[in-house]
């Protein structure tokens, strides 16, 4: 075995922050994607032993959601192989209020071997690293959601939970609804992102049908799933499980679009 931590998507949102994080703090990482040295694809289960042989803690994010059709089966044979690979801890990156969602972090947790998961909704780097980036732009967030408060999450925070499970003891078993310090509207992240920037941005609430028909196919169904159901107020709500493993309170949106402001002006 050697000392190194699997971290999968490791050029994705959080899955790069967790694998700085790691190499910063002088801990071997092994990140991988479809396009690193060695490539894991989620599709290509061929890929799956050669990422797996050799480690024994794994960050497991999922391409392109956990409730996509098919994810629990794709989840079973990942856990599968890495217990029989001899992987001992992994930490799941799961969606907070995904019924499909739940049953992937049941499979994980069931595995036999140390487990964590950590759920989260929607993640401020959305706006800035994601598919509302061109619409910020573009001064205009045209989306099909209501006044429905979300606990817009940091990608950094996500990374510094999943750095403690990782690399600690006192995580298995744990599941962690990771949120922000405050519930905000897409309305009300947008306008934050406006005074930030200083920048005439504005929110539309559009028809669902008419966003669908804008999206490409092969994201169209996923996206509008966690537009109109998960968006439903289902997950709006705070918890403090941030705080309680970091010892510091999450970031705030605000300060994360003062942060990212110089990207979003043109």
């Amino acid at each position: 075995m050697t000392n190194e931590i699997l971290v999968l998507g490791g050029t994705g949102k959080t899955g790069r922050r967790v694998a700085q994080r790691l190499r910063d703090a002088g801990v071997p990482v092994r990140a991988v994607s479809r396009s690193s040295d060695r490539p894991f694809d989620w599709t290509d289960r061929a890929t799956w032993a050669s990422t797996l042989t050799g480690v024994r803690s794994a960050y497991v994010t999922f391409q392109p959601d956990l409730a996509v059709p098919g994810a629990p089966a794709t989840i079973q044979a990942f856990t599968d192989l890495a217990v029989r690979e001899g992987v001992t801890r992994l930490v799941l990156l799961s969606g907070r209020g995904e019924e499909e969602a739940a049953v992937c972090e049941r499979i994980v947790r069931s595995a036999g071997v140390e487990a964590t998961v950590l759920r989260s909704s929607w993640f401020n780097q959305n706006f800035s690293e994601d598919y509302l980036l061109e619409p910020v732009l573009a001064g205009e967030v045209a989306l099909p959601v209501a006044d429905v408060p979300e606990p817009f999450v940091d990608a950094d925070d996500i990374a510094d939970v999943a750095v403690k499970a990782l690399t600690e003891d006192g995580h298995d078993g744990k599941v962690y609804e990771l949120t922000g310090p405050r519930l905000l509207t897409f309305a009300d992240a947008t306008a934050e992102i406006a005074t930030a920037t200083g920048r005439d941005i504005t929110f539309v609430q559009v028809p669902a049908a008419d966003y669908a028909a804008q999206l490409p196919p092969e994201i169209a169904d996923l996206l509008m799933y966690l537009f109109t159901t998960v968006l439903d107020g289902r997950n709006a709500h705070l918890t403090d499980d941030v705080h309680r493993v970091l010892g510091r309170p999450p970031r705030d949106f605000a300060d994360y679009a003062k942060d990212t402001a110089a990207a979003w002006k043109v």
